[in-house]
């Protein structure tokens, strides 16, 4: 299975664990749209919305993380990561939406773009009011709702789902652009310390570390 994608996204990790925890071999091509000239000449039959990441499986293609996670269950239902449980699936799936919106579409992308992508790769001065309300308005409300679920071990039911991929995913970009939950959130902060101490995420941390480093992004929360 061929993987398009970098690392560094928050959706190309979150397909990256599910598949290494699956012990499912993927195939890395690096694929970057924000930067001109790197994706392939066929990267819109890859993927029609052009982003990432981006699975080619025997001829079978397929774009989005979460369906992209969906079939790796299908695929190897073992260890699973949508419940059996009705109501802990469909809740799990809510999160995952979630964090592609609230978390990613709030947080996570107008910050990443404002400081990386235009400063540094388009050579354009970012936004910094949205910078700013990103990491004064909208992160405090997603943090605050994830606080109030009450997470320790996993966000639905007693066992890692795609909720905790999305999630964990997003705060970990979050804290390579310099920021942090801080104290006002101590039940994230925790969970989200305890899952990036798992052995998945600490190699898939080490595998980012060049990528990291080549952008000057913040990796002091890696211990």
């Amino acid at each position: 299975m061929k993987l398009y994608g970098v690392p560094l996204s928050v959706h190309t990790r979150k397909v990256i664990l599910a598949a290494r925890l699956k012990g499912i071999p993927l195939e890395s091509e690096i694929v970057i749209p924000v930067v001109p000239g790197n994706p392939p000449s066929n990267w819109r039959d890859l993927s029609p919305t052009g982003l990432i990441p981006a699975i080619e499986d025997d001829g079978f293609r397929l774009a989005d993380s979460t369906a992209i996670v969906c079939y790796l269950e299908r695929k190897q239902p073992k260890p699973a990561l949508l419940a059996a449980d009705d109501k802990e699936y469909a809740a799990a799936l809510a999160l995952d939406a979630w964090a592609g919106s609230q978390l990613f579409r709030g947080v996570i992308h107008p910050l990443f773009h404002n400081q990386i992508v235009g400063p540094k790769i388009r050579n354009v001065p970012g936004d910094q009011a949205a910078i700013e309300t990103a990491r004064s308005k909208a992160a405090p409300e997603a943090f605050g709702y994830l606080e109030s679920l009450g997470p320790e071990v996993f966000l639905v039911g007693n066992k890692l789902t795609i909720a905790d991929l999305a999630v964990v995913s997003n705060l970990i970009v979050f804290h390579y652009l310099g920021y942090r939950i801080g104290p006002q959130f101590p039940k994230l902060d925790s969970y989200f310390r305890r899952h990036i101490s798992s052995p998945a995420l600490r190699t898939a941390l080490t595998e980012e570390t060049p990528f990291a480093n080549q952008m000057g992004l913040d990796c002091s929360f890696i211990r």
